[in-house]
């Protein structure tokens, strides 16, 4: 369950589903053109005319519970003012133009993004996150947890820690985001899943996140040792989600 890998863990996901959506072709700059199956963003392909701004792309689902894994396939070298991927709101901006290049996701409130240049944005600032990339074929993952209220990031697999936390206090649908000032930028869907907690799963949290328990809390609970079990394992789990958080 790639939500609670350590940093550096090459990730899995069983218990995921396929999911099918995909970038969207009512939801995006005019200076983005997507393939026939609409996985693929071509971003500032005007043959006459070179980049004046910033493109953005909006993906079709909007997730408001439960865990989403995707990947954004930089088929060539990323280069130029900015290229990201991340998420936000219905309201986050797809577009500028009059030559501003700009890192847009992440430019306010309604966006959280991760520049090719190893930078994370939220709210018009920016920190250090990771190495930047800038080979060709670059994977990079995004996980959304709607529970912990976190993003994370990947590269070809591996995990990067969580960048941003406290993404679920909005109350908003949050969607998948891309977005490049870089002439020719190809950005391309890769595995999309999701899954939701069952109701056990759920109950767990709510005992862990309301009572603060540590293991020797857990013991003397007058419940069954499985459930005991699964509670140590789920609060280990967490302290694992949190380590990193922005």
């Amino acid at each position: 369950m790639i939500s609670t890998m350590e940093i550096g863990q090459v990730s899995t996901r069983r218990e995921y589903r396929p999911d099918n959506w995909c970038w969207d072709g009512q939801s995006k700059s005019s200076d983005v053109q997507l393939s026939s199956n609409h996985l693929a963003a071509y971003f500032h392909i005007d043959p006459v005319e070179d980049s004046t701004g910033t493109a953005g792309v909006r993906g079709t689902q909007g997730f408001n519970e439960g865990e989403y894994y995707w990947e954004v396939i930089f088929t060539e070298p990323a280069f130029g003012t900015s290229v990201m991927v991340g998420v936000g709101t219905q309201k986050a901006l797809l577009h500028t133009n009059n030559y501003q290049y700009i890192d847009m996701l992440g430019m306010d409130d309604q966006s959280w993004g991760l520049s090719y240049k190893g930078t994370v944005w939220h709210n018009g600032t920016c920190r250090q996150y990771c190495e930047p990339f800038y080979e060709n074929n670059t994977n990079i993952g995004i996980l959304l947890n709607l529970y912990a209220g976190t993003l994370t990031f990947f590269k070809n697999g591996i995990n990067l820690g969580v960048a941003f936390k406290d993404l679920h206090q909005g109350g908003e649908e949050l969607y998948p985001l891309a977005c490049s000032t870089a002439a020719e930028t190809e950005l391309e869907l890769g595995e999309r899943s999701s899954r939701k907690l069952r109701l056990q799963d759920k109950c767990y949290a709510a005992i862990l996140q309301s009572m603060g328990l540590n293991d020797n809390d857990i013991d003397i609970l007058p419940l069954p040792n499985t459930m005991k079990h699964d509670l140590k394992k789920d609060r280990h789990n967490a302290s694992y989600n949190a380590a990193g958080c922005y």
